[in-house]
């Protein structure tokens, strides 16, 4: 919940032609996911571009007397993509994992990309059951895809405990829940092919000083960025970084 419309407009201009120089070299994908309120101005300062564009949240539900609330079905004219489970929205907002697979669903019956997000909080990663637990957040969020839904999403992986807190996780630990937890649950409902296919990000307090060390995991295929992507600068390193990946 950052930016008014001048700002808004002044980050995307301020980093727009680097990010597209980017795009253009057919190695990294970028999308920005703005504020509901500014996606259209984003989407038409990127049109053409080959920069996507991502709601940070939506409603399950395609219309309806749902006061507030926004539906795939309005979003699919500004955005392409749409994040979903993010751990603000379970913390704050009390988005169970039943709620995330419906969003899911409703996002890939209206065609827009999700990147859903999974990750434990301080105390489960302090007692050792990482693993148990996002591996129970995959197989709840997935519930009733099929293989082929499953291959078109983007999955992050963000320890709660290091976003907006300055503390990242190291890059080797998000490999190792990456590889293990993710994929691996991912392999057990559909195979390796499958698993190894789906695009899985790191997100906690990813910067232009850290992101080295994640880009170079071979698990780890880019980063959700949070307070970082706010200035243009460290965003578009942070995208530059990227390049190493398909070096």
């Amino acid at each position: 919940m950052n930016t008014n419309l001048a700002s808004a407009t002044e980050l995307v201009n301020a980093m727009k032609n680097e990010l597209t120089q980017l795009v253009t070299t057919g190695k990294v994908e970028i999308v920005l996911c703005p504020p509901f309120v500014y996606l259209w101005r984003v989407d038409e300062l990127t049109r053409g571009t080959g920069i996507g564009v991502g709601a940070q949240n939506m409603f399950s539900e395609p219309k309806g007397a749902y006061t507030g609330e926004v539906a795939p079905t309005m979003l699919v004219d500004v955005a392409q993509y749409v994040i979903i489970g993010h751990s603000e929205r379970r913390q704050y907002f009390h988005e169970t994992d039943h709620i995330v697979n419906q969003k899911l669903h409703a996002a890939l019956a209206h065609n827009l990309k999700p990147i859903l997000c999974v990750g434990e909080e301080l105390e489960t990663y302090e007692n050792g059951e990482t693993d148990v637990w996002v591996r129970g957040q995959i197989h709840a969020a997935v519930k009733d895809l099929t293989a082929d839904q499953v291959r078109g999403l983007v999955i992050a992986y963000e320890p709660i405990w290091a976003i907006g807190t300055g503390k990242a996780a190291t890059g080797a630990g998000a490999n190792t829940v990456i590889g293990v937890s993710i994929r691996g649950a991912l392999a057990d409902l559909y195979g390796e092919a499958v698993a190894a296919n789906v695009r899985v990000q790191y997100g906690g307090s990813v910067t232009a000083k850290n992101i080295d060390e994640f880009i170079v995991q071979s698990e780890i295929d880019g980063a959700l960025v949070g307070g970082a992507s706010l200035k243009a600068d460290e965003f578009v390193a942070i995208c530059r970084a990227g390049l190493k990946k398909s070096a």
